[in-house]
């Protein structure tokens, strides 16, 4: 049996991922694929006579990988729509979910939820990390997402009808391999549905929650208008994405009693702030290189700046009153590509929260949304050896996120300049 080699990784400063403050001079001991110890440096150590590589980070950062509760690996992130992006061959949806996996993961994500794809390719990419064969971030998945006929992401998904159907397609869906439920409990982007009206019926929702929670699986619901929300709400659904206070008419309105009810069940809330921000960013850049917008793009420029007031001030109520904020990028949807999950924390301070919140927010909070953080999201003995180093103290300033020096998973440091 071979011996095992320690891995000490030595920083200026330790962030768990917990919300405590700041260790200066931290370290953290890597055994195998799990974490043995982590905290001040001098209570760190490897057992007496073990091998131990030591990995000085001296004037940076050491924290948890980063947990995004929200993509769409099937993505482009180059503003074709969802409905577009069915039309294409499983094979080419295949080869783009590995790209962006490997993006990802090389940005310092270390575990993603997919909130959709398209048959079982996402499946096949989370067979093809295991196997080795492309670089990728653990994966929690729900494969197909669940829609009702002509709804948001029908394209991709499990279309039902009524009690009987929803409970059949969940059974299905697990019976296929789904860590948890996406379902699209409003309409959305797909030009079949209606972003302003609640999709599921309530009974259809308890149903769908109910049998997911019976197989010891979560639920996460797409919600773009407040009527979707009140029904996920009754219905017991764990996560509540996107969560906008929107009225039948389109006029936003924020309503105080809908995060009330979020805090006293406990729901978690992913409100995919930065996409509408990363579409603006992206989209000026393609003006300032002389490329002429298509009117589909304008119309979308347009539309991302003028709700952009009305999303930070309805993200800044809902985290006042306490809702329990986690971080999810819905990269890479609509002119939002993979790779940037740090500028989801940038948008949840601009809406309100401490950097070290917004850290919480996209480590084990996020992890505990999606039911994996017993095994990672924070420093801790007996977690998976996931760890990110940057330059500069991002509890200070969360930019600094960007600056990623190393990226650990489950032990082994990420060779981030292969892109063969």
């Amino acid at each position: 049996m071979a011996e095992t080699v320690f891995k000490l990784i030595k920083a200026s400063r330790l962030i768990d991922g917990k919300g405590g403050p700041v260790v200066s001079n931290g370290a953290v001991l890597l055994e195998g694929d799990k974490i043995r110890a982590a905290g001040p440096g001098k209570t760190v150590a490897a057992p007496g006579g073990a091998k131990v590589e030591v990995l000085d980070y001296t004037g940076k950062t050491v924290l948890p990988g980063l947990v995004d509760c929200h993509v769409h690996l099937n993505g482009f992130g180059d503003g074709r729509s969802g409905d577009e992006l069915a039309t294409l061959p499983d094979e080419v949806l295949s080869l783009q979910s590995a790209k962006n996996a490997r993006t990802h993961l090389y940005s310092g994500v270390t575990t993603v939820r997919d909130c959709g794809g398209k048959n079982k390719t996402i499946f096949m990419l989370r067979k093809a990390i295991e196997m080795g064969i492309t670089p990728g971030p653990s994966m929690v998945i729900t494969g197909r997402p669940m829609a009702i006929v002509g709804g948001h992401l029908s394209y991709f998904g499990i279309q039902a009808t009524g009690v009987t159907e929803c409970r059949a397609a969940v059974r299905q869906l697990i019976k296929e391999g789904a860590d948890f439920i996406k379902i699209t409990a409003s309409g959305g982007s797909t030009k079949t549905s209606f972003p302003l009206r609640p999709s599921f019926n309530v009974d259809e929702l308890k149903a769908i929650a109910e049998e997911a929670h019976k197989f010891g699986k979560h639920t996460a619901a797409h919600c773009v208008n407040i009527q979707s929300m009140h029904n996920c709400l009754d219905a017991g659904i764990d996560t509540i994405i996107h969560a906008r206070h929107i009225q039948p008419d389109g006029t936003w309105e924020y309503r105080p009693e809908v995060t009330e009810r979020m805090v006293k069940q406990g729901v978690y809330v992913n409100l995919t702030l930065n996409e509408s921000r990363a579409i603006v960013q992206n989209l000026e850049k393609k003006i300032a290189a002389g490329i002429t917008l298509t009117a589909w793009e304008e119309k979308l420029l347009e539309g991302c700046k003028a709700k952009w007031d009305d999303l930070m001030d309805h993200a800044g109520r809902i985290y006042r009153d306490g809702a329990k904020l986690v971080a999810g990028s819905d990269s890479s949807w609509s002119v939002n590509p993979m790779g940037n999950f740090q500028g989801e924390l940038e948008a949840h301070v601009m809406a309100g929260m401490k950097p070290m919140e917004a850290i919480v927010a996209g480590t084990l909070d996020s992890a505990k949304s999606c039911w994996t953080d017993k095994s990672v999201g924070s420093l801790e003995a007996g977690k998976e050896a996931d760890v990110l180093v940057v330059d500069g103290d991002p509890s200070k300033n969360i930019s600094d996120l960007h600056k990623v020096v190393d990226v650990f998973l489950k032990g082994a440091k990420v060779d981030r300049k292969n892109y063969v």
